[in-house]
């Protein structure tokens, strides 16, 4: 039998020692983490994470020694066969990360994102927050992007013009 290729993916409490118990609990398993993500969402939790098994562990044991960790004794839990291709190609090679600011309105996300479909642009990590401020909700959203090196000014201007629009502050530097 070959190895297997897992999703994990968690969404319970957030406690303190979270991460450490489930690594932790997967590193006694065997188990070779590859991606991982982690967010506090309000007072719950996601994580998320692709996991190589060894060749003598199944995904039913995986799940039933997760699921003896006390603090996932309420989680939402699932472990189940990852089919996809377990390493990025070059669409997910972070080019540029953008950080936006300013007062909360419902579609934020939806017009900003939609400025990267035209230049090939492809969003690999994206995290918003609304926090409440005095003026109503603050809104702050964090992406990862890979432009195209060909689109990368336009992309930039064109996301840049569509936050101030937006009234949302725009500040973007180019990575690696």
């Amino acid at each position: 039998m070959s190895a297997k290729t897992a999703l994990i993916s968690i969404i319970c409490q957030d406690s303190a020692g979270l991460i450490a118990d489930v690594t932790g609990r997967l590193y006694d398993l065997g188990v070779n983490l590859g991606d991982t993500t982690f967010a506090v969402l309000g007072g719950g939790a996601e994580f998320t994470l692709v996991g190589k098994l060894p060749d003598d562990v199944t995904l039913a044991e995986v799940e039933e020694e997760l699921r003896a960790l006390p603090l996932l004794k309420d989680a939402q839990l699932t472990v189940a066969p990852f089919t996809f291709r377990e390493s990025h190609d070059q669409s997910a090679h972070i080019t540029h990360r953008i950080e936006l600011t300013g007062d909360d309105s419902p579609g934020l996300i939806a017009r900003l994102s939609e400025a990267f479909r035209p230049m090939g642009a492809n969003i690999v990590r994206l995290n918003s927050e609304s926090v409440p401020s005095a003026s109503g909700a603050r809104f702050l959203l964090r992406m990862a992007v890979s432009v195209p090196e060909n689109k990368a000014a336009v992309c930039m201007a064109t996301v840049a013009n569509t936050a101030g629009q937006m009234n949302l502050t725009c500040r973007w530097q180019q990575v690696g």
